[in-house]
């Protein structure tokens, strides 16, 4: 037997007027305490702590917010948070109850305050009800969850971790590594090795990493000149236009990039760990660019989450100089332009090659020769919703997902959220049993 993490899908079902007040009133006392507590550079539960206790939240939400607080300022140098984390509770804060006479048969008591608590009626993912049957049950063990809102509804999202019978893995030596580059010229670049050692079947996602330039070029500028006549509230609204497309380019990228992995026989994602990336850590002028320019956290999150979820393997190399390296010899080279590396040794066949896919294959190079930062304390399968890594620092959240998985919409470009406008229509009236007071 082994564990098995899973993230349940949970849609709040038209809350009463009062209650998405308080649901609103936990959210902002929650963004409150958490910017409160990072600002004053909290790095231990303790120090956390006593910033937190001051504001109205439930227990259950300060006692997530100091443990999350030390991991944003240990995993990820950044100097300010962006406004739009889930709030997070700690395992003991959320109750199920089943009520499976009544058309909404899901109900989920939310922690407003320390005395005050809200049963509101959900719908679950009807893919996981086995999940969510064997949390109720006591059969799984409930988690963190994290409450947010995205598109005028409430969701929640519940850590789950069951046993279930293991699946025979293939040793090492039969994996196929598969190499995940994720730079600038290409989004994101995949690559691997096939028996005899050539780099086979790479694949660019060039055109989507262009379509992202275009927009985020597209946002700072008129975002910037409405800001200066005085339209924060257009600002904001046209930014979150911008940002869901982006939103959009980043799900379909990383579905694909999975969707090719379970192409490969015994694959295995090889990412880059950006675990010990700190401020004082200069990586060259390239790979600062990228940490601090592109949305590695969210890519990464989204193909750690998607990857779990279809049983694919994850592991990291150390990221150094994968960019400079020639793949065949091992030599630095140069890059004269975005897209192309040249070997300069003059004994080396390559001359110049794709560089996004150069550096795909050196990823997946490090695994293959033994080079894997996978801690200790982690099983090679990444738990899905495992959310606090490097990946998931600062300005950075972990998997949440606009789409089918709900993975985080927040990413590395920082960046301000418009006001959520006021509810302004009673609910409809449904059969919902006795907790939907």
């Amino acid at each position: 037997m082994g564990e098995v993490t899973k993230t349940l899908e949970l849609k709040l079902v038209d809350p009463t007027l009062h209650k998405r007040r308080k649901l609103r009133e936990t959210r902002d006392a929650y963004q409150n305490a958490l910017q409160a507590a990072f600002a004053a550079g909290c790095d231990t539960q303790s120090a956390a702590n006593d910033v937190v206790v001051e504001y109205d939240l439930s227990g259950y939400a300060k006692n997530a917010l100091k443990q999350y607080v030390p991991q944003l300022h240990n995993s990820y140098d950044a100097d300010e948070l962006h406004d739009d984390h889930p709030v997070r509770f700690t395992n003991e804060g959320l109750q199920l109850d089943h009520q499976p006479q009544n058309a909404i048969e899901w109900y989920v008591k939310v922690p407003h305050h320390e005395d005050y608590h809200l049963w509101i009626p959900v719908r679950a993912n009807p893919d996981q009800r086995e999940w969510l049957e064997a949390v109720y049950a006591d059969d799984a063990e409930m988690g963190e969850s994290q409450l947010f809102k995205r598109d005028g509804t409430w969701y929640l999202h519940i850590t789950a971790t069951r046993d279930v019978a293991e699946q025979s893995a293939a040793s090492a030596d039969e994996q196929t590594p598969i190499g995940v580059d994720i730079g600038e010229a290409s989004l994101v670049t995949v690559c691997h090795r096939d028996d005899s050692g050539s780099p086979v079947r790479p694949e660019l996602w060039a055109d989507d990493g262009k379509a992202v330039r275009r927009l985020r070029k597209t946002y700072f500028t008129a975002t910037r000149r409405l800001q200066q006549r005085g339209s924060e509230r257009i600002a904001d609204s046209f930014g979150d236009a911008l940002w869901d497309q982006i939103d959009d380019i980043f799900h379909r990228v990383t579905r694909e990039v999975v969707a090719y992995a379970e192409s490969v026989e015994n694959p295995v994602l090889v990412l880059e760990d950006l675990t010990d990336i700190r401020e004082n850590m200069d990586y060259g002028a390239y790979m600062n660019r990228r940490l601090h320019g592109w949305g590695f956290a969210k890519l990464h999150a989204q193909i750690r989450y998607k990857a779990a979820e279809t049983g694919i393997p994850i592991e990291t190399v150390n990221p150094r100089n994968t960019s400079k390296a020639c793949h065949a010899c091992g030599e630095h080279g140069s890059r004269p332009r975005q897209a192309t590396f040249r070997c300069l040794s003059d004994d080396c066949w390559v001359g110049e090659y794709q560089a996004d896919v150069n550096g795909a294959i050196n990823i997946a190079d490090r695994y293959r020769s033994g080079e894997s930062h996978r801690r200790s304390d982690r099983s090679s399968r990444q738990k899905a919703g495992d959310d606090d890594s490097a990946t998931d620092g600062a300005s950075l959240t972990g998997p949440q997902d606009s789409h089918a998985v709900n993975e985080s919409r927040s990413d590395s470009f920082a960046h301000q959220k418009s006001p959520i406008s006021g509810d302004n229509a009673e609910t409809q009236q449904v059969t919902r049993g006795t907790n939907a007071s």
